[in-house]
């Protein structure tokens, strides 16, 4: 699979990102999202980070589908998202 990486302005909260490529002429549509979790949010111990991401993954919109965990600093981690739509489509386009 091949990978196209497009810089993303660097913003404090969600990003709404939505992509039209278009390979071998056939166009598609991909929806992303970038959220920022704070650590403060967790319900389980901030101090046991990988419970933490799980607990806030698990209830996240199901309609999204974990595409990227970033480099978490000391406040938040940057997750981003694929919209399950997109993904379906994105293994269309690869398979092809």
């Amino acid at each position: 699979m091949s990978h196209i990486a497009i810089p993303i302005p660097v913003g404090r909260g969600k990003q709404d990102i939505q992509v039209q490529v278009s390979i071998n002429g056939q166009r598609q549509d991909l929806h992303y999202k970038v959220e920022l979790f704070y650590w403060d949010d967790c319900t389980v111990s901030p101090e046991n980070r990988v419970a933490c991401i799980r607990e806030m993954l698990n209830r996240y919109d199901e309609d999204w589908a974990l595409y990227y965990i970033g480099d978490p600093n000391e406040e938040f981690i940057p997750v981003t998202f694929v919209r399950k739509d997109s993904r379906s489509a994105q293994q269309y386009l690869w398979a092809v």
